[in-house]
């Protein structure tokens, strides 16, 4: 019996895992409980590539090499294994994978990618590429709506695919913008690999989302840019659409007044409304178009509203202070913005009012700083309680310490009018200037609506319509699940609820919500919440055993001794993510190697948080990498049968380039996946 390549291949890395094993244990001097970990390890990567499931291969594996370290010590081993189950069972943060996934399979059983696909296509059929670059953006939206890489490649499969070769495109082409496409729910939020990470790790799932936002519009960039310079270098690879693909049917009303009047949906439309040449069409439905027509310049008239008022709102005085808008003289206290009324502590003092350089008293500040006047000279400066030094209380003192001032001291009589005076400015400041900036990007955003209008036919407004029913809704449910996440409105598990419920609503908006529906959703993301929380399980267990008998000391001695940079350290860790993404699933990457690496992250001085993000990216290579690619085998499943898995295999390699260029540009610059983590959280 002849055995494919892929086999072959496994075979040669099993033979490799097992070699090298044997000959870590022939050449150590003494074998300890941490060589017995590494040969567990081995073991685990073996059986799973032999295809033992990977959750109970885990825990089995964890509790004999635990039963081996406590020697042969039944009771501890049992206690181990219940106490790592139950730690993680109440992990919160697992309770949002079986709602993200919940979410994911509504929406694709509501046959909105369909929809988006046509209408993308369309509005963008004047393109280069048209097809592949409607195929990238709608798995794109549709990764990011679901995070479920095997549907979203499977359905674009049977959709995309046979257009694409219709319209004479390439097959490598098309293939590995599929599944190129079909891979961006690894990396873009809700990906359920960044909750898993953020479990594993201990690392935020809420600033890893927000961290991965902007690698993954890069990666999505960065594919339909190569597209679209393949097809203007190439057009026998992706030709033009013909003008039978690119045709939009009218309406009947709609064609009335095209005839009637002119086909410029704008000018048309206010015209047909004065009634002289309505072409027999009732208001209700001119007015109705026309509000779908103004709708952009309303969004517009919005956002530059808002822009405006962000732009010129006052600045907090505090913020001004700080940024050295408002001058404080040197040695003045501040006036306490309490309700009290009095003066608060200055900066690095332990207690009470800290003598000032000069020997007498306290000096007076500027009349014009709004700070205390001159008490009468009857009384001094009582000395807080507590304080640990100040001024030495005067026989008969006059100020007391208001109650519940936080060290600060009551201003006399004689300073009440003036300060009241001060105050009444800061009520009520003055509004700032907008910005040079503001102004030119109002006037950019007029002369692209101008342009939008100006170009704006009857057939363009139905391509609008048609993006209003299928790609709004899903932003809309996008931005309302990542956006109270990202914005800290809520938690990942309280937003997934969000999501999933508005999966209820989007596929009864559509009309697809029906008891087999949701019994297929239920069932499948019973199915894969199961295995990813049998998985943690196993995890735990095999973690446990792991550190227990030494393993990960042993591998850190091992890393250390060789004196790697923090850039050599990276290289080599990523090198082994990549190659170990070759035989194994993303979720045995994570729960297996994770804990192993996570420990070496400080040595290193490397945030998990951006470690976290090049393992997505990597992780997403390696679901490209030829000969164990899975999402070619999703692809092959439903493609014509004269598409070879070669010719998918070819057309995913300039696309993995691609994915190895986008890790390379967040290494050099990491401020494309820290910039709004800091921004939002620190």
């Amino acid at each position: 019996m002849k055995i494919r390549r892929e086999l072959w291949f496994g075979f040669i890395i099993m033979g490799l895992i097992v070699a090298g094993t044997l000959v870590m244990l022939v050449s150590a001097p003494t074998i300890t409980n941490g060589h017995l970990g590494l040969m567990m390890l081995a073991l685990v990567v073996v059986a799973i590539m032999l295809g033992f499931p990977t959750a109970f291969t885990l825990m089995g594996m964890g509790m004999v090499f635990t039963w081996l370290a406590y020697e042969e010590d039944t009771t501890k081993t049992l206690d181990l294994m219940v106490q790592s189950a139950f730690k993680v069972m109440s992990n919160d943060v697992l309770i949002s994978i079986p709602l993200f996934v919940f979410m994911g399979y509504l929406v694709e059983r509501a046959n909105l990618i369909e929809k988006l696909f046509k209408s993308l296509h369309l509005a963008l059929a004047r393109v280069p590429g048209s097809l592949a670059v409607a195929t990238l953006f709608t798995c794109a939206v549709f990764a990011t709506a679901t995070g479920i890489v095997g549907a979203v490649v499977t359905l674009m499969g049977l959709l995309a695919f046979p257009q694409m070769l219709k319209g004479g495109y390439d097959v490598r082409l098309s293939a590995g913008a599929i599944t190129a496409g079909g891979c961006l729910g690894i990396l873009i939020p809700p990906s359920v690999l960044l909750i898993v990470y953020g479990a594993t790790a201990g690392v935020s799932v809420v600033q890893l989302y927000a961290g991965a936002f902007f690698p993954g519009i890069m990666l999505a960039g960065l594919y339909i840019v190569y597209v679209i310079i393949l097809a203007k270098l190439k057009p026998e690879m992706a030709p033009p659409l013909s003008a039978e693909a690119r045709f939009v049917p009218l309406p009947p009303m709609t064609q009335r007044i095209s005839d009637a009047v002119s086909n410029r949906a704008l000018p048309a439309l206010l015209t047909a409304l004065k009634g002289s040449r309505n072409a027999g069409v009732p208001a209700d439905y001119i007015l109705k178009q026309l509000g779908i027509t103004l709708l952009p310049a309303i969004v517009f008239v919005l956002v530059a509203g808002l822009s405006y008022r962000s732009a010129t709102e006052p600045l907090d005085p505090v913020a001004a202070m700080q940024s050295g808008g408002l001058a404080e003289p040197a040695g003045s206290l501040r006036e306490g913005r309490g309700a009290s009324g009095g003066v608060q502590e200055p900066p690095g003092s332990s207690g009470g009012l800290q003598e000032p350089p000069s020997a007498g008293g306290l000096q007076e500040p500027p009349a014009a700083s709004g700070g205390l006047k001159e008490p009468p000279a009857a009384g001094g400066v009582q000395e807080p309680a507590g304080a640990s030094g100040g001024l030495k209380e005067p026989p008969g003192s006059g100020v007391q310490e208001p109650p519940g001032a936080a060290g600060g001291v009551k201003e006399p009589p004689s300073a009440t009018t003036g300060s009241n005076a001060n105050a009444a400015p800061q009520a009520a400041p003055e509004r700032r200037s907008a910005s040079r900036g503001f102004w030119i990007g109002l006037g950019v955003g007029a002369i692209a609506l101008f342009g939008l209008y100006a170009m704006l036919s009857f057939q363009r407004l139905e391509v609008f319509k048609m993006l209003l029913a299928s790609f709004f809704p899903l932003v809309i449910l996008i931005l309302a699940v990542l956006g109270s996440i990202v914005f800290g409105l809520a938690t990942p598990t309280e937003a997934a609820a969000v999501g999933a419920f508005g999966g209820f609503i989007l596929a009864a908006a559509y009309r697809q919500l029906n008891l087999t529906m949701v019994k297929e959703s239920v069932f499948l993301t019973a199915k894969t919440s199961a295995m990813v929380c049998w998985l943690f399980v196993g995890s735990a267990i095999f973690s446990a055993a792991f550190a227990l008998l030494g393993g990960q000391e042993l591998v850190e001695r091992w890393v250390m001794s060789m004196n790697l940079s923090k850039t050599q350290f990276l290289l080599l860790s990523q090198a082994i993510i990549f190659v170990l993404g070759w035989p194994l699933e993303w979720t045995e990457i994570i729960v297996i190697f994770m804990p192993i690496f996570i420990p070496l992250l400080d040595n290193f001085g490397v945030d998990p948080l951006f470690f976290g993000l090049l393992v997505a990216l990597n992780l997403q290579t390696a679901f490209l990498s030829p000969p164990v690619a899975m999402a070619a085998f999703y692809l092959k499943g439903v493609s014509p049968p004269h598409v070879t898995l070669n010719q998918i295999f070819a057309g995913m390699l300039p696309f993995m380039g691609i994915q190895v260029l986008a890790i390379f540009l967040l290494y050099m610059f990491p401020a494309i996946g820290l910039w709004l983590p800091q921004v939002l959280y620190k």
